[in-house]
């Protein structure tokens, strides 16, 4: 039987997650990238960016243009440079998926503008308003082919939602409030300007720690409902520039020992969530967790407890590298599902 042709991507929007899905992607025999849109970015410029990452190292293959596009370990990529997104030609090189990856088009309406050049299946690399968001681990299997625009959810709720999905089927949560330790993002400042919506998120990043909010505790209750309403959370900037941390606080319906609360995750990371989820009882730092692979990495030595019902959890994630992995996973599980609805 013949080996199943690759699943065609293009990438709008050449930042750090679509850089980094490009890298995932490279690595990957199921997919292939097609085609990449970015409006601010030469072609030259864009190997020069892909090649060098201050976080993540110089790219270990090949990386150079040829005849007006992108070639990334003797994969020949279209470069495409329009800023209306129905104008992007992706029919024309083939690009079925499109990770929309430039924070703009984010909701239904919007992204769907990508329909109209060819693509069939649109994935926003952020939280949306509006679009179906998935959390691989959790609800990816309540994905339906006739949906045509998804969200991958935020990086942080892609660690906290497989991680409270686990404590409530063992446990039970009542209720439980999260705070983000989170590593500095391109939308924050080197040095203090003005920042209209938000006054503190406009100081210099690499000198504070900043409280903001975030809705990714919320956004648990749209991809695990049982959940819906009992989260809340809020986040904290700080000068790191990759790795974020999750400080679960939850009340828990039965009464647990630490013990039974970190065999259940163990259990997790080692069966059903592998790949997913990984436990480490090991004394570690956020810079130990560079290109961890998972969304969701339990720290079993961080956690502590108040009493059988009530709790802290600590779990870390690559807020770049991690999400970019699911990113990858989210569309190889929506193209088996097209794939599976086509033959219907």
């Amino acid at each position: 039987m013949a080996a199943a042709e690759p699943i065609r991507i293009g990438i709008n929007g050449f930042g750090r997650i679509g850089r980094l899905v490009m890298r995932v992607a490279s690595h990957n025999p199921n997919v292939r990238i097609v085609a990449v849109n970015d409006p601010f970015m030469d072609l030259d410029y864009s190997v020069y960016m892909f090649k060098y990452d201050s976080v993540h190292g110089i790219y270990k293959g090949s990386v150079h243009t040829e005849g007006g596009k992108l070639v990334i370990n003797d994969n020949h990529i279209a470069f495409f440079k329009e800023k209306d997104p129905t104008a992007i030609p992706w029919g024309s090189v083939g690009a079925d998926y499109v990770v929309e990856s430039t924070g703009v088009f984010t909701e239904v309406d919007k992204a769907s503008a990508h329909l109209r050049g060819g693509a069939k299946k649109v994935i926003i690399s952020a939280p949306s308003k509006d679009a179906p968001m998935f959390v691989c681990g959790v609800n990816e299997n309540t994905y339906q082919s006739s949906m045509n625009v998804v969200s991958n959810a935020s990086c942080t709720t892609n660690c906290l939602a497989p991680l409270v999905k686990v404590i409530d089927e063992a446990f039970g949560v009542e209720e439980g409030l999260m705070t983000t330790i989170h590593a500095t993002t391109a939308t924050q400042k080197t040095v203090d300007g003005p920042s209209q919506k938000d006054w503190r998120g406009g100081r210099a990043a690499a000198t504070n720690i900043i409280p903001s909010s975030t809705g990714a505790a919320k956004a648990v209750g749209s991809v695990y409902p049982r959940l819906n309403g009992k989260l809340t959370g809020m986040a904290f900037r700080v000068p790191t520039i990759d790795v974020s941390i999750v400080d679960l606080t939850v009340r828990l319906t039965r009464g647990a020992t630490y013990e039974e609360i970190c065999a259940a995750v163990k259990a997790a990371s080692e069966g059903p969530l592998r790949g997913i989820m990984s436990y480490t009882n090991e004394a570690l730092v956020s810079s130990d967790f560079i290109g961890n692979p998972n969304s969701c990495i339990f720290d079993e030595t961080a956690g502590i407890m108040l009493n059988a019902n009530f709790c802290k959890l600590i779990a870390a994630y690559d807020n770049e590298w991690g999400y970019s992995n699911r990113v990858v996973d989210l569309i190889v599980h929506m193209a088996a599902v097209d794939a599976q609805a086509s033959k219907l």
